[in-house]
């Protein structure tokens, strides 16, 4: 079998409540739809994205024991009940991560060193991180071990102003030479509301500023999105023919095709 060509994306935002995790969950199992393997690497202490893919907390099992050297990744990795998703899960103990990692000597290296030993099995096609909503030192490592970053944002009048912070650290990584290459994947806009004006008129500015970097799919405000995680769930196996299943699958292909243009 030849050795794939793993892509390792950041879903990111320092501000909670915009659909970061939902964007994780959603898109890992609408890319599993298109025959594509996805690891999911769940990086906030609050486990939503593990509780999503139908798995509990369980102590031990996240990549905080990694970190402190008493397991190795591999041990950690998990099946999920959907083919083609596996998940590194998260625990509340993750948090103490923090602190671990800075007292390492290259600290912002310290998730990548980890991610490393899982792409040199060639497994999977992506890996995608749900960072914590927080910039804090774990979301900086995991931002320095990705290749490039989704930003969700929700469609509301502070958008912009969060979206700043994001691209301030990413300059930062750059600069410093911790992750020269790290790139803004695309910008998704989540939580539409067609009934207001103030969400279009908040997408047309992203728009305005960046372009084709924002993603033409947008997801919809949706209750069956809210209702899916209570049943450990993604949207997109929970209801497939919701309006919030539908915008993530054609999300998904929006992400491959974006994929396979810049590995051309």
């Amino acid at each position: 079998m030849s050795v794939r060509s793993t892509r390792v994306i950041a879903v990111a935002n320092q501000k909670g409540g915009v659909g970061k995790t939902t964007t994780v969950v959603n898109l890992a199992a609408a890319l599993s739809l298109l025959d594509k393997t996805v690891l999911v690497i769940d990086l906030d202490p609050q486990a939503n994205a593990t509780s999503g893919l139908g798995l509990a907390q369980q102590p031990g099992v996240s990549l905080y024991p990694v970190i402190t050297g008493r397991m190795d990744v591999a041990d950690i990795i998990q099946p999920t009940p959907y083919l083609n998703i596996n998940i590194i899960p998260s625990e509340l103990d993750l948090a103490g991560a923090e602190i671990e990692i800075a007292r390492e000597e290259n600290h912002l290296s310290v998730v990548r060193r980890e991610i490393d030993r899982v792409l040199t099995a060639g497994v999977f096609d992506y890996v995608l991180m749900d960072c914590p909503p927080s910039i804090g030192i774990l979301m900086t490592s995991s931002l320095a071990a990705a290749d490039s970053i989704i930003v969700a944002m929700q469609c509301e009048y502070y958008a912009m102003e969060g979206l700043s912070v994001i691209i301030h650290l990413i300059e930062q990584l750059r600069a410093s030479g911790v992750n020269p290459n790290l790139s803004i994947e695309g910008i998704l806009m989540t939580m539409f509301d067609v009934r207001t004006r103030l969400s279009s008129d908040v997408v047309a500015e992203v728009r305005e500023h960046f372009g084709d970097l924002v993603y033409d799919t947008v997801i919809p405000r949706n209750v069956r999105i809210s209702e899916a995680p209570s049943f450990g769930q993604p949207v997109v196996f929970f209801d497939p023919q919701s309006r919030g299943a539908l915008a993530y699958r054609v999300l998904a292909e929006e992400f491959v095709e974006r994929h396979t243009k810049l590995t051309r």
